[in-house]
């Protein structure tokens, strides 16, 4: 069987797919995101939200040009729409986050929220000129001309599908931050404190009465996310 497939009893655990009812499911195709953060047109458009009745329609509905990632037109069927990745259907919006359950949804949101989209700095390197550019977690990177300067772990709102930069999130204490892993995941809590691992250990993050490894951890500020809560 080709890559463009994965077994039902091996797909990620995000995946809030049924595990036996077929033996392949479509395989995303590699991009910006992690095979766990991200699931293909195909599945979402069937499975997931029912707009579509199998791949065939699938393939119908994208022709039609009406179906954009990030505010750009799709057309590829295995294209992983990931973690805070707006799908347009039509005249509708979706926003993908994490349940509190560690499952990748796709939840409804308004035009005014499908404008833009936050996207976590997870790294940033010079380029010729003496620019910087920023790696941000969904793949795509920014070059910054200007005198401003953002930090690993901060975060950003871009427009769509421009990718200006509205606002900056800094990774600091009493930031709000949208937990991606561990216990806690799926809900939104204030940052107390980043403690930096000067050794091989990855970097910790406290919040009120909880901690988690840095990785876990995305700064929103004040987004609004649909249908995630404060944690505790």
């Amino acid at each position: 069987m080709s890559s463009s497939h994965l077994k039902r009893l091996a797909m990620p655990r995000s995946w809030a797919l049924p595990r036996k009812t077929t033996v392949w499911v479509t395989r995303p195709r590699p991009g910006g995101h992690s095979l766990d953060r991200c699931m293909a047109l195909t599945v979402i458009l069937r499975d997931v939200l029912g707009v579509a009745g199998n791949k065939r329609e699938v393939k119908r509905l994208l022709a039609t040009r009406k179906v954009l990632v990030d505010g750009r037109v799709e057309t590829d069927s295995r294209r992983g729409v990931g973690l805070m990745d707006v799908l347009t259907v039509g005249e509708n919006n979706y926003r993908c986050v994490l349940d509190e359950n560690g499952k990748l949804r796709y939840r409804e949101i308004s035009p005014k929220e499908a404008a833009s989209k936050v996207c976590r700095i997870d790294g940033k390197t010079t380029v010729r000129g003496g620019s910087t550019q920023y790696n941000l977690h969904d793949g795509r990177n920014i070059i910054d001309e200007g005198a401003k300067t953002y930090n690993t772990g901060d975060s950003l709102r871009i427009s769509l599908p421009e990718q200006k930069v509205l606002a900056h999130f800094v990774f600091e204490q009493g930031a709000t931050a949208y937990l991606i892993g561990g216990t806690h995941v799926g809900s939104l809590a204030t940052v107390a404190e980043r403690l930096e691992k000067r050794s091989s250990m990855p970097n910790e993050v406290t919040f009120s009465d909880f901690g988690t490894v840095e990785r876990n951890v995305f700064v929103v500020g004040n987004t609004v996310l649909p249908g995630i809560e404060v944690g505790s």
